[in-house]
């Protein structure tokens, strides 16, 4: 996951010097197409667009599996289900638009920097000021979130390690319960930061 949130790699691709407002509408119009479009092969096809872009704008292999490993688990059980349920055909096109939209997603994050992302969500709210929507509030909670996803994952890994380490790692109290204290310690701390230098008071 952490390479997936600084997955960002200067470059001269088109993609690179598309700004990150209109890269993020044809993300998003990428994913309505995935969901118009079903089928197996239209997956399969969207996967493999999604991989000629990961080639195009250079991600190397070994940072694309980094990012894919922690969906594994999520496309066995995903995999597992629909062919259970469905077949085949079906858990084929799921399984492939999850991919595509992954991979999609780290070739957004690796074209564009973090400050342009978060300029981009201020200018995209901008018209919803009157509505009484805080741009630049929403963007400090992106960033925010951008933040802590690495440190939760390496909350969770740790508490792993720790239950293995005393042979309770299929105890689920022995893992939830000490991620779960941590991650909400870690989400006061920075609260706690955020007010001392008030940020959100009003």
């Amino acid at each position: 996951m952490n390479e997936l949130l600084s997955a960002y790699r200067p470059g001269s691709t088109l993609l690179h010097g598309l700004p990150a407002g209109p890269k993020l509408g044809l993300l998003a119009l990428y994913g309505v197409a995935t969901v118009v479009a079903t089928g197996p092969w239209t997956a399969t096809g969207f996967l493999l667009f999604s991989l000629l872009l990961v080639a195009w704008v250079r991600i190397p292999v070994r940072t694309t599996l980094r990012a894919l490993r922690p969906l594994l688990l999520v496309v066995v059980l995903v995999t597992a289900f629909q062919v259970w349920q469905r077949g085949w055909p079906t858990a084929v096109h799921v399984v492939g638009d999850l991919l595509a939209l992954f991979i999609a997603a780290l070739v957004f994050t690796a074209t564009t920097r973090i400050d342009a992302m978060l300029d981009a969500i201020v200018r995209g709210l901008g018209p919803f000021r009157r509505l009484g929507v805080n741009p630049e509030k929403v963007a400090l909670g992106f960033s925010l979130m951008l933040g802590a996803l690495p440190g939760v994952m390496t909350i969770a890994h740790e508490t792993r390690a720790a239950a293995k380490a005393r042979g309770l790692e299929r105890n689920p109290r022995a893992l939830l319960v000490p991620m779960a204290i941590r991650t909400v310690a870690r989400a006061y701390d920075t609260g706690a930061a955020l007010h001392a230098r008030g940020i959100g008071d009003d």
